[in-house]
């Protein structure tokens, strides 16, 4: 039998060895932008829907599985936070171009996607119009984090 009394750290152990280290600064940024004319639960659906694609591709932009104390499991999320940022119709269509100008991975978000109710739609629907047409009111990015400010010149953070 042992006699040594040391224990795991406490959850709130463990936060407060976590607050003591620098914070992260990371190489890369994960940003949504959204049009400024979208109802509030356009611009909640639309962001889900676009970082989506991101997880999707880019599996290293993803975590570890989380746990919580009791040893519920919980699915993993972003390793890193993501920017939510707003402009007008000429924002995402210029930022649209710049992203994929860049070779930036992205996903976009259309006004005709609205009217759709599956994904088979919304593909179809995207695929119909031409890019240059498109009616863009999201678009979500990855890269490096210059290239990423770049992509979203004119856009301001989401109130």
């Amino acid at each position: 039998m042992s006699t040594d009394t040391a224990t795991a750290p406490t959850p709130l152990a463990a936060t407060a060895a976590a607050t003591d280290r620098p914070p992260v600064r990371f190489d890369t940024k994960i940003a949504v932008l959204l049009r400024d004319d979208l109802e509030s639960w356009q611009r909640l659906n639309v962001t889900a829907f676009l970082v989506s694609g991101l997880g999707t591709r880019l599996p290293e932009l993803v975590g570890e599985p989380y746990e919580d104390a009791d040893g519920t499991a919980y699915l993993p999320m972003f390793r890193q936070p993501v920017l939510v940022l707003e402009g007008g119709k000429e924002v995402l269509t210029a930022a649209r171009g710049r992203a994929l100008g860049r070779g930036l991975p992205c996903s976009v978000f259309t006004s005709g996607l609205f009217a759709t109710g599956n994904d088979t739609d919304n593909r179809a629907a995207v695929r119909a119009v031409a890019g240059d047409e498109l009616d863009v009111v999201g678009l979500a990015v990855h890269g490096p984090r210059g290239a990423v400010d770049k992509v979203l010149k004119g856009a301001r953070m989401h109130p």
